[in-house]
C-alpha cells in the first residue's frame, strides 16, 4: 500500500491569535483530507537566537534549529503561511530558514533539509492584498535553497473578518483556493516521489 505523503505545516508567526496560524490550521486539515499525513508545528515552540556565524562557530547550531531541521528532513513537503512585514516575510520565518540551511559537519550535503522538497505557500493579512508581496519573496528564498514551490498560492485578504469562531474560512471560494493548493501539493509529491 502506498505511503501517505508527509507534509510539515507551519506559520511564520509566533503571535497568539495570528491570522496565519488560523490559515495554516485550515490548510493542514485540507491537506489531510487530500490524503497527506500532516505535522502541524508552531514556531513559537522552537525559539532560537538570530542567525550569527560567530555564535554558530562558538556554540554550534541551536537545539531548536536542529529539531526543525530534522522535522524538515523527515517530511516530503512544507505548507507555509506567512504574514507580510513591510512588503517582506517576518524575521521569525527568515531566521528559521537560515538556521536550517546551515551544515552541521563538513560531510553533510549543503542545504540537506531542503533537498528534493516541495512547498505550498499562502499568506493572510488584514489588508486587501492579503500579504501577497510576502509570497513573492518567500517563493524566491525557497527556490534559492532548492525547494520546488508549486505555482498555486493564495493571499487571504481582510483576514480579521475571514474566519468563523471554529477557525473555518467563511468564504467558500477562499476555502476552495486553499483546498486546491493542498490537493495540488499532494498530487505533485505523488508524481515526483512515486509510491514509497
Amino acid at each position: 500500500m502506498p505511503v501517505q505523503p508527509k507534509i510539515l505545516a507551519f506559520a511564520g508567526s509566533a503571535r497568539e491569535g495570528s491570522f496565519n496560524k488560523k490559515l495554516i490550521k485550515a490548510a493542514a486539515k485540507a491537506a489531510q483530507e487530500a490524503g497527506a499525513q500532516v505535522t502541524l508545528i508552531d514556531l513559537k515552540d522552537y525559539p532560537m537566537p538570530l542567525m550569527n556565524e560567530d555564535l554558530e562557530a562558538k556554540e554550534g547550531m541551536p537545539e531548536n534549529a536542529k529539531k526543525i531541521k530534522e522535522l524538515m528532513k523527515n517530511h516530503d513537503a512544507f505548507l507555509i503561511s506567512t504574514p507580510e512585514y513591510n512588503s517582506s516575510i517576518p524575521p521569525l520565518l527568515k531566521n528559521t530558514i537560515d538556521w536550517v540551511s546551515r551544515k552541521e559537519s563538513k560531510e553533510e550535503t549543503p542545504l540537506s533539509a531542503y533537498k528534493e522538497k516541495i512547498a505550498g505557500i499562502m499568506s493572510a493579512s488584514p489588508g486587501a492584498l492579503g500579504g501577497l508581496r510576502s509570497l513573492l519573496l518567500l517563493r524566491s528564498i525557497l527556490n534559492h535553497v532548492g525547494v520546488l514551490v508549486i505555482p498555486q498560492q493564495h493571499a487571504l485578504g481582510k483576514a480579521a473578518e475571514a474566519f468563523e469562531a471554529d477557525g473555518t474560512i467563511k468564504d467558500p471560494k477562499q476555502r476552495q483556493k486553499i483546498e486546491e493548493i493542498c490537493k495540488e501539493l499532494v498530487s505533485v509529491i505523488n508524481r515526483l516521489k512515486g509510491p514509497r
